[in-house]
């Protein structure tokens, strides 16, 4: 269902305002270079500082461009579950193929909680769901026991890890079973992540490079982990250089630099610094990307 290299698509920003043709070509420029899926408005899109009325305009032009060749899960996830449960309705109806939906943030519920939230989501829509599991954001670790009671509903299908526990893989394949879906959401160990049995990675750095994500993906999944090593060798100095800041930071300065978009980012982020920005461009000359 869903597999493979998934860029956790940026939002483009033009004079602080959506740049929706820009983000209609990044659209066309990632499934012409290999990506196996868009996942538009999760933090990376920076879902917390659009509006609501921006969150749900992005979903509708992305699923409008990709027009089907490609599965668009779209960010569905708040910290209130009446919210989360108004989001993953508009993505349904706005035609998206699936919804992420991260575990509540700032409010710490229980484990009853989660499964309580994740529950009224899914019986609220009929879209398939990813749980977004990342303890550094949320303040909230879904436990793998957690996730396996999820996991006996027939719409929870799948988990993006960011727990960067590669251990959780095997765990939660002994609590949700080999068929839900583990992706990764850590790009410099989405290699081991699949060697445990993931089956795929919603990735930051493929939005800057994602027919070697695509392609490091597609080596994992065929067994060839020789050539997969390979592709990590260029592709880690760009993991780390595009994380010394907050990520989407990097990655659109990186994208900025290949005339994708611009490098702008909303408050209270900010722009990269002159060091940083040196690692990167060092980072994706490395890649072969400059």
């Amino acid at each position: 269902m869903f597999k493979g290299s998934m860029p956790a698509l940026v939002t483009p920003f033009k004079d602080g305002e959506l740049d929706i043709k820009t983000l209609k070509n990044l659209v066309e420029w990632h499934i012409d270079q290999g990506s196996h899926g868009i996942v538009p408005v999760g933090t990376t899109g920076e879902s917390p500082t659009l509006s609501h009325e921006e969150h749900d305009l992005v979903v509708e032009e992305v699923v409008r461009a990709v027009n089907g060749r490609v599965p668009v899960i779209a960010g569905s996830g708040s910290n209130s579950t009446r919210e989360g449960i108004r989001l993953i309705r508009h993505a349904e109806e706005a035609g998206a193929d699936g919804a992420l939906v991260v575990t509540p943030y700032y409010n710490k519920p229980t484990q009853d909680g989660l499964v309580a939230h994740y529950t009224a989501m899914h019986d609220a829509c009929n879209l398939p769901i990813i749980i977004y599991n990342i303890p550094p954001r949320s303040v909230v670790d879904m436990t793998p026991d957690t996730m396996g009671v999820l996991a006996r509903l027939p719409r929870i299908v799948g988990v993006k890890d960011a727990t960067a526990d590669i251990s959780r893989v095997s765990k939660q394949r002994l609590t949700c079973g080999p068929d839900f879906i583990q992706l990764s959401a850590e790009d410099a160990t989405a290699l081991g992540f699949n060697a445990h049995g993931g089956v795929g990675c919603i990735s930051v750095t493929a939005n800057v490079a994602p027919k070697l994500c695509s392609q490091l993906q597609e080596a994992t999944l065929n067994g060839d982990f020789r050539k997969a090593l390979e592709i990590q060798d260029k592709l880690m100095p760009l993991h780390m250089a595009v994380f010394t800041e907050p990520g989407l930071v990097g990655v659109k300065y990186a994208m900025s630099l290949l005339g994708l978009c611009t490098d702008e980012v909303r408050l209270p982020l900010t722009p990269l610094s002159d060091g940083t920005r040196i690692l990167v461009k060092d980072a994706m000359k490395h890649a072969g990307l400059l």
